[in-house]
């Protein structure tokens, strides 16, 4: 029985951070090409920051995940699984949509959607683990402060 929870939170954990990973090839290309070029506001984070913060987002995911995992089965726990795979497929497109094809005003209106997302990912598993949905706020709020990031590129805040 510990083996098996062992297990499963493993594989909680690998499936954000896999995703992350994967889109983190993204990020990495159109940071050593498009990203270097372009104007940043002022508050904008030393780019050794983000694979960090992003590493402990996605296990922050997986922790969340696991919680709501192992809770007993519901159509809340259904709803909150749907919801957090909805989340983390826009976490994952984001990326491709902002570094690999360039396109700040798409990413805006995607990481709009991704930030309801998340909010209701919390909401959602606040339902069934209060703790798994609180642990989700600091993701709520770097994707805030991305979301400010991006509006300030857009309108070349200097």
């Amino acid at each position: 029985m510990v083996m098996k929870k062992i297990i499963t939170f493993l594989i909680c954990l690998i499936i954000p951070l896999a995703v992350g990973g994967i889109s983190g090839f993204a990020t990495v290309t159109g940071i050593e090409s498009w990203y270097s070029t372009i104007n940043k506001p002022f508050f904008n984070p030393p780019n050794w920051i983000f694979a960090p913060m992003w590493t402990t987002l996605y296990a922050i995911m997986g922790v969340g995940l696991y919680l709501i995992w192992q809770s007993p089965k519901s159509e809340s726990r259904k709803n909150a699984l749907i919801v957090f795979g909805i989340q983390l497929a826009l976490n994952f497109l984001w990326s491709f949509l902002f570094f690999y094809f360039e396109s700040p005003g798409i990413a805006l209106i995607e990481i709009s959607v991704l930030w309801i997302a998340i909010l209701m990912m919390i909401v959602f598993f606040r339902k069934v683990n209060i703790t798994a949905g609180n642990l989700q706020i600091p993701y709520l709020l770097w994707v805030s402060f991305a979301s400010c990031h991006l509006v300030a590129k857009l309108i070349s805040i200097p």
